[in-house]
């Protein structure tokens, strides 16, 4: 089995987390063999920050979020894309870093479509948190036309929120820290976030990340209350899934049967002659050989042995 086969069946078996982790990695590599391939067709190689401002305007920004709600109007797609799309090598590494860690303590406790329902929907909740805000906070606004998210930190963000309030005593060894519960690196993720919106520039993605928060913590709420809160959108997304695997699924063998139009009386008579018959052939080649047979007789050896 070659690399890819093994890559294919590594995702057709492997859990949603895979999944998601695969997606990840797959988009990224697309973009930046997206974007090698745009510098080297734009006659501009070494045009640096021109050439990745051009490549996120005529690429990018049909993929990324848009903070402005008519510009998100004519591209819904984004809502989803965006969770999916990274462009940084450190930034794609941090989040599935911790998408893995967190992840994998979620399905210790919980099932994969649980996982993949918290991953999309706290990605959902930080595109809303991060369109708001650009809406109707006066120190973002200004700059909605020009503001876009991407990144799965918001997704991530929603299902190391959620463990973390559905097993807080959950203990991770940290190096050169030792043991740490998980509720206190929850804690830390949500005040480093709030900390840092009007510090590093990037004020939109911490929102984002903090809406995926928001729904991790709701999740986790509802969750304890007895309820499943993502249960609805997880048929929608099956439904989706089915529709979208249709095409490629293999179709079933068809099995005709024919229904016979002769009684079991009838039937016995004609198969105990035909029976008959190809004794009476064999024995005449035992006797005389293959040639002694006739034409006829060839033909009808042959028919019968089908």
């Amino acid at each position: 089995m070659n690399l890819w086969e093994e890559i294919k069946e590594s995702f057709r078996r492997g859990s949603s987390l895979t999944r998601i982790i695969y997606i990840n990695l797959g988009v990224f590599i697309v973009v930046r063999l997206g974007y090698t391939l745009y510098a080297l067709f734009s006659g501009n190689l070494l045009g640096g920050p021109a050439i990745r401002k051009s490549f996120d305007h005529n690429v990018m920004e049909y993929l990324m979020l848009p903070a402005n709600p008519t510009t998100l109007l004519f591209r819904p797609w984004t809502l989803i894309t965006y969770m999916f799309l990274h462009f940084d090598f450190l930034h794609i590494l941090f989040n599935l870093l911790w998408l893995y860690w967190f992840g994998r303590v979620f399905l210790m406790y919980y099932d994969q479509k649980k996982l993949l329902t918290v991953y999309l929907l706290g990605g959902l909740a930080g595109a809303f948190l991060f369109v708001l805000s650009y809406s109707f906070l006066p120190a973002l606004a200004p700059f909605a036309a020009s503001s876009w998210a991407l990144g799965a930190s918001a997704a991530v963000m929603a299902v190391a929120i959620a463990i973390s309030f559905l097993v807080p005593d959950y203990t991770f060894y940290l190096i050169f820290i030792g043991p740490v519960r998980i509720k206190y690196i929850a804690l830390f993720f949500i005040l480093t976030d709030l900390i840092f919106i009007p510090v590093d520039g990037n004020p939109g993605g911490h929102i984002a990340h903090l809406g995926g928060a928001f729904y991790g913590i709701l999740y986790a709420w509802q969750y304890r209350r007895g309820r499943n809160p993502g249960r609805m959108f997880s048929r929608f997304m099956d439904s989706v899934f089915s529709f979208v695997a249709a095409p490629f699924r293999r179709k079933p063998k068809v099995h005709v049967a024919y229904k016979r139009t002769e009684d079991d009386m009838e039937y016995n008579r004609r198969k105990a002659d035909e029976q008959a018959e190809i004794d009476r052939i064999l024995d005449k080649i035992s006797k005389g050989g293959y040639e002694s047979l006739t034409r006829e007789e060839k033909e009808k050896l042959f028919r019968m042995g089908k």
